[in-house]
């Protein structure tokens, strides 16, 4: 058996790379950027204001760290108009609405933001000769879920109850239409990626499962859990963000990969499994375990097959469950005591970065 070397983003690709991000107000985003601008890239990116104080994207001062505009995905002229003055080389679209329970409360948004803001960024792209290469994230979420112990496959059909899922499901039509229609033709390749549950500090998202727990803590306030026991594929951000970066250069020379791509952990845990291990981290905290029988539908069990991608590009997770939410809670608990979340992100990101694979080929 050989064992595979992971990759991660090459810097001498990077260094000077005229590159798009949207959605970099949000937790995601903030990581790319700062990751982006620590490569050496020239970022440009555009969203909306952050919609929670502390912000990412506020404490890593994200805004010194690229060419930044508020512009609402909606509005197509001026999305169209910031592209073009970018130029960019390497776009990837992560502005959306990205939470399950606010889709109920506005479905009309949620399908405006998701579906037809990804025209518009399309079409941006389309409209701009210096693009090379996109990348589109959805979500994990995308697929016709059985509520089996299935472990979903990119090949395996689109749908979606919930108006967050049924949107970004739209969105890969979307994707997939532009890049057969447009922009394959024109040299430009475009891949979407459907990435498991992520975790990590900086995060202070509502209705989010960490954030919560780290909220009601700090505020010495029972945490309240829905769903204790819906199973999702819970992975570090740092580890589709990697996939992020890897797949966009790589897709830069060799347009086969332009295909939609799971990212996720081997196994997935329950809502229990993620707590009982933050709480143990954090220190403290009390817990109160519902019964899962009211509210809007959420998925009680989503699981992803993320083999296409380790076998393609060698991309396998680095961090098991415990280590990732074992750095997630240091990382809270360190920014609570007032070091610094620069900082904190370089530290996780080195450790990320010098972390050892377990990718071997032929098993």
């Amino acid at each position: 058996m050989e064992k595979l070397v992971m990759p991660f983003p090459d810097p001498q690709f990077w260094r000077g790379r005229r590159v798009l991000v949207t959605g970099h107000t949000g937790f995601k985003g903030a990581w790319l950027v700062w990751w982006l601008h620590r490569l050496g890239a020239q970022v440009s990116a555009f969203a909306l204001p952050a919609e929670q104080t502390p912000a990412l994207s506020d404490v890593l001062e994200i805004e010194k760290r690229c060419h930044s505009a508020t512009i609402d995905l909606a509005d197509v002229e001026r999305v169209c108009t910031f592209v073009q003055a970018a130029q960019p080389e390497c776009v990837f679209h992560l502005a959306a609405q990205a939470l399950v329970r606010p889709g109920y409360r506005d479905p009309v948004n949620t399908f405006t933001s998701n579906v037809s803001g990804t025209v518009h960024l399309l079409e941006a792209v389309r409209q701009t000769n210096s693009v090379k290469a996109v990348v589109c994230v959805t979500t994990d979420k995308v697929y016709e879920n059985l509520e089996q112990a299935v472990y979903y496959k990119e090949t395996d059909a689109l749908g979606g109850k919930d108006p967050y899922s049924a949107s970004k499901a739209a969105c890969e039509m979307v994707i997939r239409s532009y890049r057969d229609a447009f922009l394959a033709p024109a040299g430009v390749t475009v891949a979407s990626v459907r990435a498991g549950n992520v975790i990590g500090g900086g995060d202070w998202s509502e209705d989010r499962l960490i954030p919560d727990a780290v909220r009601a803590w700090q505020a010495d306030a029972v945490l309240q859990i829905r769903r204790p026991d819906a199973v999702r594929p819970w992975q570090h951000v740092l580890e589709p963000l990697n996939a992020y970066l890897v797949l966009a250069e790589r897709m830069y020379a060799d347009g086969s990969l332009a295909q939609a791509w799971n990212i996720g952990p081997k196994k997935a845990y329950s809502v229990r499994d993620v707590i009982t291990l933050a709480r143990a981290e954090y220190g403290s905290g009390e817990v109160q375990f519902g019964q899962a029988e009211s509210g809007p539908h959420e998925a009680g069990l989503l699981m992803l097959d993320a083999g296409k991608i380790a076998a393609a590009l060698g991309i396998s997770p680095r961090w098991t469950l415990e280590e990732t939410i074992a750095r997630t809670m240091q990382w809270y608990r360190d920014f609570a005591a007032g070091q610094s979340g620069a900082d904190l992100c370089e530290r996780d990101l080195n450790a990320f970065l010098s972390a050892r694979s377990d990718v071997t080929k032929g098993v």
